[in-house]
């Protein structure tokens, strides 16, 4: 008997230790192409080794030179094209050379196109909860296809262990009830079934663990994808509406909630926004976000993106939207009053479409000091 005690203990530490090791292999995998510390030591040696191999060149060189003082400019202008200097120079005065100003009629009619990116179409609305709608939103990003896939995977698991437990129990009230079975067995334990019990939810847990694990570090936490976007913006939570920065576009504007007496045809009540986010598809916005006054939360459910606005503190996500549309969120954080009334609208559009609206934004919103915060980079 102790020997299969000591046996059953064996194996659920070996359990245990494996389904540790697998577990934590995805964050190997995220971190992956990183320098180790071995590796930042030996080139930060390699580079004082050739720091001081040029120190030791420098004053042989200077020697050289004041022996021959127009050696030095023949072996910097040797094998050079004179002709290739010069056309460097006139591109960079080129480049130099400030934009023509745009008349009046031009900036009209750039904030008209804004305008028409971003005005509403009811055909265009992927994101958005329907009447009795019981299962999620379709997906429109990597992150979102892969958490429903683990939602998908959990629910079979929890479903047949449901249907198990529920027969077993109705089998024993079935057979062992005091009618059928009028005098009980007085045995209280058995080794087979209590190692099985126990190793067997172990297992399960290790089973659910590691795709749970992967799914969170290799792409919702993956910081890789995070700190390489391919557009950045900056939001905060106020009381009661979003802030959007672009910093590398140089647009600032405020998001409030639409009036219900001014809201377009067909437009949803509740969720319609006066300025929208506007990014464009298959491209990696990164969100940093903070809080001006209380706690918020930016929650875009087709995307899979739930991250907190704090006051103090900077937060990141990130997603990739994979079909142009308009798609609806809400803050999801109860934050005064007016909660209810903090909703996100996000219209996905082409590159041709983005910068049309970059153009014209630009000369719509002025861009705001104030918002300017620090970045985690």
């Amino acid at each position: 008997m102790t020997s299969k005690i000591i046996l059953s203990f064996r194996l659920l530490s070996l359990a245990a230790v494996a389904g540790f090791t697998l577990a934590m292999s995805p964050l190997a995998l995220a971190q992956e192409g990183q320098p180790t510390e071995a590796t930042s030591r030996t080139d930060a040696a390699k580079a004082s080794t050739r720091a001081n191999d040029a120190n030791a060149d420098a004053p042989a060189s200077d020697a050289a030179a004041k022996k021959n003082p127009g050696a030095k400019r023949d072996e910097t202008h040797e094998g050079k094209d004179p002709t290739i200097s010069d056309k460097s120079d006139a591109k960079s005065g080129a480049a130099a050379a400030p934009e023509k100003p745009l008349s009046d009629a031009e900036k009209k009619a750039a904030i008209a196109d804004a305008e028409d990116v971003t005005k509403f179409d009811a055909d265009k609305v992927v994101g958005m909860a329907k009447p009795w709608q019981m299962y999620y939103q379709p997906a429109s990003s990597p992150v979102f296809h892969k958490l429903q896939s683990l939602h998908d995977a959990v629910l079979v698991i929890i479903t047949i262990i449901t249907i198990f437990v529920l027969g077993l129990m109705i089998f024993i009230m079935l057979r062992f009830n005091k009618r059928v079975n009028p005098v009980p067995r007085k045995f209280t334990h058995n080794m087979v079934v209590e190692v099985v019990w126990t190793v067997i939810p172990i297992l399960i847990l290790i089973g659910i663990a590691i795709p749970s694990l992967r799914v969170h570090y290799q792409y919702y936490y993956n910081e890789n994808i995070i700190n390489n976007p391919d557009l950045t913006v900056k939001v905060v939570g106020h009381q009661w509406y979003w802030s959007y920065e672009y910093p590398d576009q140089k647009i600032a504007f405020d998001s409030n909630i639409t009036p219900q007496k001014d809201l377009p045809e067909g437009a949803p009540r509740l969720l319609e926004v006066d300025n929208p986010l506007v990014v464009p598809v298959n491209k990696v916005v990164r969100i940093q976000l903070t809080s001006a006054d209380v706690i918020h939360a930016w929650v875009m459910p087709a995307f899979g993106v739930k991250k907190g606005a704090v006051p103090g503190r900077l937060n990141e996500t990130w997603f990739k939207a994979e079909k142009e549309g308009i798609y609806y969120g809400q803050c999801s954080v109860l934050c005064g009053k007016l909660h209810g009334f903090m909703p996100i609208k996000i219209i996905v559009v082409s590159d041709e479409d983005f910068a049309r609206w970059t153009k014209g934004a630009k000369l719509k919103f002025a861009a705001n000091d104030s918002m300017q915060f620090a970045s985690l980079n």
